[in-house]
Protein backbone atom coordinates (compact mmCIF):
# COMPACT_ATOMS: atom_id res chain seq x y z
CA UNK A 1 0.00 0.00 0.00
CA UNK A 2 0.84 3.20 -1.05
CA UNK A 3 2.10 5.84 2.10
CA UNK A 4 0.37 8.32 2.56
CA UNK A 5 3.22 10.72 1.87
CA UNK A 6 3.67 9.46 -1.70
CA UNK A 7 -0.14 9.97 -3.06
CA UNK A 8 -0.88 12.67 -5.35
CA UNK A 9 -2.15 15.72 -3.78
CA UNK A 10 -5.42 16.03 -5.11
CA UNK A 11 -5.97 12.53 -3.43
CA UNK A 12 -4.18 13.76 -0.23
CA UNK A 13 -6.26 17.13 -0.55
CA UNK A 14 -9.74 14.83 -1.23
CA UNK A 15 -8.67 12.43 2.05
CA UNK A 16 -7.98 15.44 4.48
CA UNK A 17 -10.90 17.16 3.24
CA UNK A 18 -13.00 13.73 4.08
CA UNK A 19 -11.64 12.87 6.99
CA UNK A 20 -12.14 16.12 8.94
CA UNK A 21 -15.43 16.03 7.95
CA UNK A 22 -16.20 13.05 8.66
CA UNK A 23 -14.54 13.59 12.40
CA UNK A 24 -16.58 16.64 12.78
CA UNK A 25 -19.73 14.88 11.62
CA UNK A 26 -18.93 12.10 13.92
CA UNK A 27 -18.66 14.39 16.96
CA UNK A 28 -21.51 16.46 16.38
CA UNK A 29 -23.69 13.02 15.73
CA UNK A 30 -22.03 11.45 19.18
CA UNK A 31 -22.65 14.88 21.17
CA UNK A 32 -26.16 15.02 20.05
CA UNK A 33 -26.56 11.20 20.44
CA UNK A 34 -25.54 11.55 23.78
CA UNK A 35 -27.56 14.79 24.85
CA UNK A 36 -30.60 12.85 23.12
CA UNK A 37 -29.55 10.01 25.53
CA UNK A 38 -29.29 12.22 28.90
CA UNK A 39 -32.46 13.83 28.19
CA UNK A 40 -34.58 11.14 27.56
CA UNK A 41 -33.55 9.33 30.78
CA UNK A 42 -34.23 12.44 32.38
CA UNK A 43 -37.81 12.91 30.67
CA UNK A 44 -38.30 9.00 31.48
CA UNK A 45 -37.43 9.03 35.05
CA UNK A 46 -39.71 12.18 35.27
CA UNK A 47 -42.35 10.64 33.37
CA UNK A 48 -41.89 7.04 35.54
CA UNK A 49 -42.33 9.12 38.59
CA UNK A 50 -45.39 11.07 37.51
CA UNK A 51 -47.19 7.98 36.55
CA UNK A 52 -45.82 5.86 40.04
CA UNK A 53 -47.36 8.88 41.42
CA UNK A 54 -50.87 8.79 40.15
CA UNK A 55 -50.92 4.86 40.31
CA UNK A 56 -50.16 5.37 44.10
CA UNK A 57 -52.88 7.66 44.58
CA UNK A 58 -55.35 5.47 43.20
CA UNK A 59 -54.10 2.67 44.85
CA UNK A 60 -54.45 4.10 48.99
CA UNK A 61 -58.15 3.19 49.50
CA UNK A 62 -56.88 -0.28 48.31
CA UNK A 63 -54.36 -0.98 50.33
CA UNK A 64 -55.96 1.12 53.16
CA UNK A 65 -58.55 -1.26 53.07
CA UNK A 66 -56.38 -4.54 52.38
CA UNK A 67 -58.48 -4.79 49.04
CA UNK A 68 -56.14 -6.83 46.90
CA UNK A 69 -58.46 -7.53 43.99
CA UNK A 70 -59.07 -3.80 43.52
CA UNK A 71 -55.24 -3.26 43.69
CA UNK A 72 -54.64 -5.64 41.33
CA UNK A 73 -57.06 -4.07 39.13
CA UNK A 74 -55.25 -1.16 39.75
CA UNK A 75 -52.10 -2.54 38.45
CA UNK A 76 -53.28 -4.24 35.36
CA UNK A 77 -54.09 -0.97 33.94
CA UNK A 78 -50.59 -0.81 33.17
CA UNK A 79 -51.00 -2.68 30.47
CA UNK A 80 -51.23 0.21 28.67
CA UNK A 81 -47.69 1.40 29.22
CA UNK A 82 -45.46 -1.36 27.14
CA UNK A 83 -42.32 -0.37 28.92
CA UNK A 84 -43.44 -1.29 32.41
CA UNK A 85 -42.24 -4.88 32.68
CA UNK A 86 -43.03 -5.29 36.34
CA UNK A 87 -44.84 -3.45 39.40
CA UNK A 88 -45.94 -4.29 43.08
CA UNK A 89 -47.81 -3.12 45.78
CA UNK A 90 -45.83 -3.29 49.40
CA UNK A 91 -48.43 -2.88 51.98
CA UNK A 92 -46.69 -0.87 55.37
CA UNK A 93 -45.08 -4.16 57.02
CA UNK A 94 -43.17 -4.28 53.27
CA UNK A 95 -45.11 -7.54 52.62
CA UNK A 96 -45.82 -7.94 48.89
CA UNK A 97 -49.73 -6.86 48.77
CA UNK A 98 -50.19 -7.01 44.88
CA UNK A 99 -48.48 -7.30 41.40
CA UNK A 100 -48.19 -6.83 38.00
CA UNK A 101 -48.42 -9.26 35.62
CA UNK A 102 -50.68 -10.98 38.59
CA UNK A 103 -48.50 -14.47 38.04
CA UNK A 104 -45.21 -13.11 38.03
CA UNK A 105 -42.96 -14.79 41.05
CA UNK A 106 -41.92 -12.98 43.81
CA UNK A 107 -38.27 -13.04 42.49
CA UNK A 108 -39.02 -10.64 39.72
CA UNK A 109 -39.97 -8.27 42.91
CA UNK A 110 -37.21 -6.96 45.65
CA UNK A 111 -38.27 -8.44 49.08
CA UNK A 112 -38.39 -5.58 50.44
CA UNK A 113 -39.09 -1.95 49.27
CA UNK A 114 -36.19 0.11 49.12
CA UNK A 115 -35.73 4.11 49.12
CA UNK A 116 -38.21 6.41 47.85
CA UNK A 117 -37.04 7.73 44.25
CA UNK A 118 -36.09 6.41 40.69
CA UNK A 119 -32.93 5.20 39.64
CA UNK A 120 -31.12 3.65 36.41
CA UNK A 121 -29.97 -0.19 37.82
CA UNK A 122 -29.27 -3.23 36.07
CA UNK A 123 -30.36 -2.14 32.56
CA UNK A 124 -34.22 -0.66 33.99
CA UNK A 125 -35.42 2.32 35.45
CA UNK A 126 -36.54 1.18 39.22
CA UNK A 127 -38.74 3.49 41.30
CA UNK A 128 -40.66 3.73 44.91
CA UNK A 129 -43.44 5.94 45.63
CA UNK A 130 -44.84 6.41 49.15
CA UNK A 131 -48.82 4.98 49.34
CA UNK A 132 -49.99 7.91 51.48
CA UNK A 133 -53.76 9.90 51.17
CA UNK A 134 -52.23 13.03 51.61
CA UNK A 135 -48.51 14.54 51.42
CA UNK A 136 -47.32 14.15 55.11
CA UNK A 137 -50.12 11.76 56.70
CA UNK A 138 -48.92 8.26 57.94
CA UNK A 139 -47.93 6.08 55.09
CA UNK A 140 -50.00 2.97 53.35
CA UNK A 141 -47.41 0.84 51.30
CA UNK A 142 -45.27 1.55 48.64
CA UNK A 143 -45.74 1.06 44.73
CA UNK A 144 -42.60 -0.32 43.32
CA UNK A 145 -42.32 0.04 38.97
CA UNK A 146 -40.01 -1.42 37.16
CA UNK A 147 -39.36 -0.05 33.51
CA UNK A 148 -37.01 -0.88 30.72
CA UNK A 149 -34.94 0.76 28.44
CA UNK A 150 -36.42 -0.34 25.09
CA UNK A 151 -37.93 2.77 23.62
CA UNK A 152 -34.26 4.36 24.57
CA UNK A 153 -32.47 1.93 22.87
CA UNK A 154 -35.65 2.38 19.98
CA UNK A 155 -34.94 6.18 19.61
CA UNK A 156 -31.55 5.56 20.06
CA UNK A 157 -31.44 2.69 16.83
CA UNK A 158 -33.57 5.87 15.09
CA UNK A 159 -30.67 8.44 16.05
CA UNK A 160 -28.08 6.06 14.84
CA UNK A 161 -29.96 5.46 11.94
CA UNK A 162 -30.68 9.31 10.97
CA UNK A 163 -26.79 9.87 12.16
CA UNK A 164 -25.53 7.57 9.76
CA UNK A 165 -27.74 8.76 6.55
CA UNK A 166 -26.68 12.54 7.68
CA UNK A 167 -22.94 11.28 7.53
CA UNK A 168 -23.78 9.61 4.16
CA UNK A 169 -25.38 12.36 2.94
CA UNK A 170 -22.94 14.74 4.41
CA UNK A 171 -20.16 12.62 2.54
CA UNK A 172 -21.58 12.87 -0.66
CA UNK A 173 -21.87 16.88 -0.44
CA UNK A 174 -18.19 16.94 0.94
CA UNK A 175 -16.76 14.89 -1.32
CA UNK A 176 -18.80 16.80 -4.37
CA UNK A 177 -17.53 19.98 -3.28
CA UNK A 178 -14.03 19.02 -2.56
CA UNK A 179 -13.85 17.79 -5.93
CA UNK A 180 -14.78 21.44 -7.01
CA UNK A 181 -12.32 23.11 -4.34
CA UNK A 182 -9.29 21.07 -4.23
CA UNK A 183 -8.31 22.14 -7.46
CA UNK A 184 -8.08 25.79 -6.51
CA UNK A 185 -5.19 24.29 -4.86
CA UNK A 186 -4.07 21.07 -6.58
CA UNK A 187 -4.41 22.80 -10.17
CA UNK A 188 -1.78 25.35 -9.98
CA UNK A 189 0.38 23.17 -7.77
CA UNK A 190 0.03 20.37 -10.44
CA UNK A 191 0.81 23.10 -13.29
CA UNK A 192 4.54 24.00 -11.28
CA UNK A 193 4.80 20.23 -11.26
CA UNK A 194 4.17 19.88 -14.88
CA UNK A 195 6.66 22.64 -15.68
CA UNK A 196 9.18 21.49 -13.50
CA UNK A 197 8.86 17.75 -15.19
CA UNK A 198 8.79 19.25 -18.81
CA UNK A 199 12.14 21.56 -17.89
CA UNK A 200 13.84 18.41 -16.45
CA UNK A 201 12.64 16.43 -19.34
CA UNK A 202 13.17 18.58 -22.40
CA UNK A 203 15.73 21.11 -20.31
CA UNK A 204 13.52 23.80 -21.93
CA UNK A 205 13.73 26.73 -20.22
CA UNK A 206 11.24 29.50 -22.24
CA UNK A 207 8.06 27.36 -20.65
CA UNK A 208 6.27 29.01 -17.99
CA UNK A 209 3.92 27.86 -15.00
CA UNK A 210 0.44 29.16 -15.49
CA UNK A 211 -0.37 31.16 -12.82
CA UNK A 212 -4.16 30.58 -11.18
CA UNK A 213 -4.63 33.51 -8.53
CA UNK A 214 -2.75 35.90 -6.65
CA UNK A 215 -2.85 34.29 -3.34
CA UNK A 216 0.55 32.49 -1.73
CA UNK A 217 0.42 29.90 -5.11
CA UNK A 218 0.37 32.88 -7.16
CA UNK A 219 3.18 34.34 -5.35
CA UNK A 220 4.55 31.32 -5.87
CA UNK A 221 3.92 30.59 -9.78
CA UNK A 222 5.61 33.88 -9.90
CA UNK A 223 8.66 33.45 -8.19
CA UNK A 224 9.06 30.27 -9.98
CA UNK A 225 8.77 32.02 -13.57
CA UNK A 226 10.67 34.62 -12.67
CA UNK A 227 13.35 32.24 -11.78
CA UNK A 228 13.14 30.21 -15.06
CA UNK A 229 13.72 33.83 -16.80
CA UNK A 230 16.47 34.12 -15.10
CA UNK A 231 18.11 30.60 -15.56
CA UNK A 232 16.90 31.21 -19.31
CA UNK A 233 19.29 34.64 -19.18
CA UNK A 234 21.92 32.98 -17.53
CA UNK A 235 21.78 30.33 -20.05
CA UNK A 236 21.51 32.57 -23.12
CA UNK A 237 24.47 34.25 -21.36
CA UNK A 238 26.07 30.82 -21.46
CA UNK A 239 25.78 29.93 -24.84
CA UNK A 240 26.93 33.50 -26.20
CA UNK A 241 29.93 33.40 -23.99
CA UNK A 242 30.79 30.10 -25.16
CA UNK A 243 30.13 31.32 -28.84
CA UNK A 244 32.28 34.27 -27.95
CA UNK A 245 35.20 31.64 -26.49
CA UNK A 246 34.86 29.12 -29.37
CA UNK A 247 35.32 31.98 -31.88
CA UNK A 248 37.98 33.46 -29.64
CA UNK A 249 39.70 29.69 -30.09
CA UNK A 250 39.04 29.36 -33.47
CA UNK A 251 40.94 32.72 -34.40
CA UNK A 252 43.80 32.09 -31.84
CA UNK A 253 44.04 28.91 -33.69
CA UNK A 254 44.02 30.37 -36.65
CA UNK A 255 46.37 33.09 -35.83
CA UNK A 256 48.66 30.57 -33.82
CA UNK A 257 48.65 28.51 -37.23
CA UNK A 258 49.32 31.86 -39.64
CA UNK A 259 51.84 33.04 -36.47
CA UNK A 260 53.84 29.49 -36.74
CA UNK A 261 54.42 30.31 -40.47
CA UNK A 262 55.57 33.39 -40.41
CA UNK A 263 57.62 32.69 -37.34
CA UNK A 264 59.33 30.18 -39.69
CA UNK A 265 59.88 32.13 -42.31
CA UNK A 266 61.17 35.46 -40.69
CA UNK A 267 63.11 33.93 -38.54
CA UNK A 268 64.76 31.65 -40.92
CA UNK A 269 65.81 34.33 -42.77
CA UNK A 270 68.52 36.21 -40.32
CA UNK A 271 69.34 32.84 -39.62
CA UNK A 272 69.94 31.94 -43.16
CA UNK A 273 72.14 35.22 -43.12
CA UNK A 274 74.02 34.22 -40.18
CA UNK A 275 75.16 31.20 -40.96
CA UNK A 276 76.01 31.61 -44.46
CA UNK A 277 77.98 33.91 -43.64
CA UNK A 278 80.25 32.76 -40.68
CA UNK A 279 80.63 29.51 -43.02
CA UNK A 280 82.29 31.75 -45.57
CA UNK A 281 84.50 33.13 -42.58
CA UNK A 282 85.13 29.72 -41.76
CA UNK A 283 86.22 28.46 -44.88
CA UNK A 284 90.03 27.69 -44.79
CA UNK A 285 90.22 28.01 -48.46
CA UNK A 286 88.12 31.32 -48.44
CA UNK A 287 90.78 34.50 -49.23
CA UNK A 288 89.25 37.44 -48.21
CA UNK A 289 90.94 41.07 -47.39
CA UNK A 290 89.92 42.29 -43.71
CA UNK A 291 87.48 44.94 -44.82
CA UNK A 292 85.55 42.57 -46.55
CA UNK A 293 85.68 40.16 -43.74
CA UNK A 294 84.47 43.15 -41.15
CA UNK A 295 82.18 44.00 -43.59
CA UNK A 296 80.47 39.85 -43.29
CA UNK A 297 80.58 39.87 -39.45
CA UNK A 298 78.83 43.26 -39.93
CA UNK A 299 76.31 41.49 -41.48
CA UNK A 300 76.29 38.64 -38.85
CA UNK A 301 75.29 41.71 -36.46
CA UNK A 302 73.01 42.86 -38.19
CA UNK A 303 71.36 39.52 -39.15
CA UNK A 304 71.36 38.39 -35.31
CA UNK A 305 69.91 41.91 -33.87
CA UNK A 306 67.38 41.23 -36.35
CA UNK A 307 66.19 38.00 -34.97
CA UNK A 308 66.50 39.41 -31.62
CA UNK A 309 64.29 42.01 -31.97
CA UNK A 310 62.10 39.67 -33.74
CA UNK A 311 61.98 37.56 -30.55
CA UNK A 312 61.59 40.62 -28.01
CA UNK A 313 58.53 41.50 -30.44
CA UNK A 314 56.95 37.69 -30.71
CA UNK A 315 57.18 37.60 -26.50
CA UNK A 316 55.49 41.18 -26.14
CA UNK A 317 53.03 39.94 -28.61
CA UNK A 318 52.06 36.83 -26.58
CA UNK A 319 52.06 39.02 -23.29
CA UNK A 320 48.88 40.53 -24.23
CA UNK A 321 46.65 37.91 -24.38
CA UNK A 322 47.59 37.35 -20.77
CA UNK A 323 47.56 40.93 -19.35
CA UNK A 324 44.56 41.84 -17.43
CA UNK A 325 42.71 44.87 -18.25
CA UNK A 326 43.34 48.13 -15.80
CA UNK A 327 40.32 49.81 -17.13
CA UNK A 328 40.33 53.89 -16.17
CA UNK A 329 39.17 57.38 -17.80
CA UNK A 330 42.11 57.84 -20.31
CA UNK A 331 41.89 61.24 -21.89
CA UNK A 332 42.95 60.51 -25.25
CA UNK A 333 44.22 63.99 -26.19
CA UNK A 334 46.66 64.26 -23.82
CA UNK A 335 48.29 60.77 -24.65
CA UNK A 336 48.50 61.33 -28.07
CA UNK A 337 50.77 64.60 -27.43
CA UNK A 338 53.03 62.53 -25.13
CA UNK A 339 53.33 59.65 -27.28
CA UNK A 340 54.58 62.11 -30.41
CA UNK A 341 56.72 63.61 -27.72
CA UNK A 342 58.10 60.25 -26.95
CA UNK A 343 58.96 59.73 -30.90
CA UNK A 344 61.15 62.48 -31.29
CA UNK A 345 64.33 60.35 -32.34
CA UNK A 346 62.03 59.08 -35.19
CA UNK A 347 60.87 62.04 -36.49
CA UNK A 348 64.89 63.60 -36.53
CA UNK A 349 65.40 66.79 -38.00
CA UNK A 350 62.41 65.89 -40.21
CA UNK A 351 59.12 68.51 -40.77
CA UNK A 352 56.20 66.76 -39.47
CA UNK A 353 52.75 68.22 -39.28
CA UNK A 354 50.77 67.02 -36.44
CA UNK A 355 46.51 67.60 -36.57
CA UNK A 356 45.35 66.56 -33.34
CA UNK A 357 41.66 66.98 -33.44
CA UNK A 358 39.02 67.42 -30.16
CA UNK A 359 39.51 63.65 -28.72
CA UNK A 360 36.81 62.49 -26.22
CA UNK A 361 37.88 60.51 -23.52
CA UNK A 362 37.57 56.53 -22.91
CA UNK A 363 37.59 53.96 -20.44
CA UNK A 364 40.29 51.26 -21.00
CA UNK A 365 43.75 50.46 -20.12
CA UNK A 366 46.02 53.66 -20.45
CA UNK A 367 49.15 51.43 -21.02
CA UNK A 368 48.05 48.88 -24.14
CA UNK A 369 46.03 52.11 -25.21
CA UNK A 370 49.74 53.72 -25.25
CA UNK A 371 51.60 50.91 -27.07
CA UNK A 372 48.31 51.39 -30.32
CA UNK A 373 49.14 55.32 -30.23
CA UNK A 374 52.66 54.37 -30.39
CA UNK A 375 52.62 51.76 -32.94
CA UNK A 376 50.05 53.93 -35.19
CA UNK A 377 51.95 56.87 -34.66
CA UNK A 378 55.21 55.51 -35.86
CA UNK A 379 53.91 53.39 -38.52
CA UNK A 380 53.01 57.18 -39.98
CA UNK A 381 56.09 58.13 -39.19
CA UNK A 382 58.14 55.78 -41.07
CA UNK A 383 55.77 55.56 -44.53
CA UNK A 384 55.61 59.23 -44.66
CA UNK A 385 59.87 59.44 -44.78
CA UNK A 386 59.57 59.99 -48.41
CA UNK A 387 57.91 63.19 -47.64
CA UNK A 388 59.64 66.48 -47.88
CA UNK A 389 56.32 67.56 -45.24
CA UNK A 390 54.93 64.59 -43.14
CA UNK A 391 50.85 65.59 -42.17
CA UNK A 392 49.87 63.25 -39.60
CA UNK A 393 46.29 63.76 -38.21
CA UNK A 394 44.35 62.36 -35.46
CA UNK A 395 40.70 62.90 -35.14
CA UNK A 396 37.08 61.12 -34.63
CA UNK A 397 34.47 60.32 -37.17
CA UNK A 398 31.08 59.47 -36.29
CA UNK A 399 29.84 56.63 -39.11
CA UNK A 400 26.32 55.42 -39.78
CA UNK A 401 27.45 52.00 -38.82
CA UNK A 402 29.34 53.13 -35.22
CA UNK A 403 26.75 55.50 -33.97
CA UNK A 404 26.94 53.83 -30.13
CA UNK A 405 30.80 54.53 -30.28
CA UNK A 406 33.13 56.90 -31.44
CA UNK A 407 35.59 55.77 -34.16
CA UNK A 408 39.25 57.29 -33.90
CA UNK A 409 41.29 57.53 -36.73
CA UNK A 410 45.12 58.17 -37.59
CA UNK A 411 45.84 59.27 -40.94
CA UNK A 412 49.00 60.30 -43.12
CA UNK A 413 50.26 61.15 -46.12
CA UNK A 414 52.28 58.60 -46.53
CA UNK A 415 53.17 55.84 -49.61
CA UNK A 416 49.98 54.00 -48.68
CA UNK A 417 49.32 50.78 -49.98
CA UNK A 418 46.88 48.35 -52.37
CA UNK A 419 43.77 48.09 -50.88
CA UNK A 420 44.15 44.66 -52.15
CA UNK A 421 46.58 43.49 -49.54
CA UNK A 422 44.51 44.94 -46.89
CA UNK A 423 43.16 41.30 -45.40
CA UNK A 424 46.92 40.93 -44.44
CA UNK A 425 48.13 43.89 -42.60
CA UNK A 426 47.03 42.99 -39.20
CA UNK A 427 48.83 39.53 -39.48
CA UNK A 428 51.84 38.40 -37.26
CA UNK A 429 55.22 39.17 -39.41
CA UNK A 430 52.53 40.48 -42.65
CA UNK A 431 54.74 43.35 -44.77
CA UNK A 432 53.47 44.97 -47.33
CA UNK A 433 56.63 46.94 -48.40
CA UNK A 434 60.33 45.34 -48.48
CA UNK A 435 62.45 45.14 -45.43
CA UNK A 436 64.95 47.32 -47.77
CA UNK A 437 62.54 49.85 -48.08
CA UNK A 438 61.21 50.37 -44.74
CA UNK A 439 62.09 48.25 -41.28
CA UNK A 440 60.22 46.48 -39.28
CA UNK A 441 59.54 43.11 -38.22
CA UNK A 442 55.24 43.12 -39.44
CA UNK A 443 54.62 42.64 -35.18
CA UNK A 444 53.21 46.22 -34.84
CA UNK A 445 49.96 46.81 -36.24
CA UNK A 446 49.54 42.60 -35.22
CA UNK A 447 49.95 43.96 -31.47
CA UNK A 448 47.53 46.83 -32.35
CA UNK A 449 44.68 44.60 -33.67
CA UNK A 450 44.74 42.38 -30.54
CA UNK A 451 44.52 45.18 -27.93
CA UNK A 452 41.92 46.74 -29.78
CA UNK A 453 40.26 43.54 -29.59
CA UNK A 454 40.43 42.97 -26.19
CA UNK A 455 38.93 46.27 -25.64
CA UNK A 456 36.09 45.24 -27.39
CA UNK A 457 36.21 47.43 -30.48
CA UNK A 458 37.57 46.64 -34.15
CA UNK A 459 40.15 48.02 -36.24
CA UNK A 460 40.61 48.91 -40.13
CA UNK A 461 42.49 50.64 -42.79
CA UNK A 462 41.61 52.66 -45.83
CA UNK A 463 44.64 53.88 -47.74
CA UNK A 464 45.47 54.06 -51.93
CA UNK A 465 49.29 53.63 -53.14
CA UNK A 466 51.67 57.19 -53.05
CA UNK A 467 48.15 58.90 -51.44
CA UNK A 468 48.11 57.80 -47.41
CA UNK A 469 46.45 55.50 -44.78
CA UNK A 470 44.42 55.92 -42.67
CA UNK A 471 43.90 53.62 -39.95
CA UNK A 472 40.55 53.36 -38.16
CA UNK A 473 38.96 52.22 -34.48
CA UNK A 474 37.00 51.70 -32.23
CA UNK A 475 36.54 50.92 -28.10
CA UNK A 476 33.67 49.60 -26.49
CA UNK A 477 31.56 51.69 -24.76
Amino acid sequence: MTPFRDRPIRRKLMTMILVTSGVVLALTCAAFIGYELLTFRGTAARQLETLGEIIAAESTGAVAFDNQRDATEILSALKAERHIVAACLYDSTGRIFARYPANAPDRDFPPQPLADGYRFSDGFLVGFTPVVQVAGSDRFGTLHLRSDMAAMWERLRLYGLIAALVVVLASAVAYGLSQTFQRQISQPILALADTARAISDRRDYAVRAQKHGDDELGVLTDAFNHMLTQIQEQNRLLEQRVRERTAELEAANDELEAFCSSAAHDLRTPLRTVTGFADVLLDPRAKMSEAEAARYLRLIRDGSGQMSQLIDDLLAFSRLGRQALARQVVEVDVLCREVFEELQVERGQRKVELRLGSLPAVVGDPGLLRVVFTNLLANALKYTRPREIAVIEIGVETKPEHQAVPVYFVRDNGVGFDMRDAGKLFGVFQRLHHAHEFEGTGVGLATVRRIVDRHGGRIWAEARLGAGATFYFTLAA
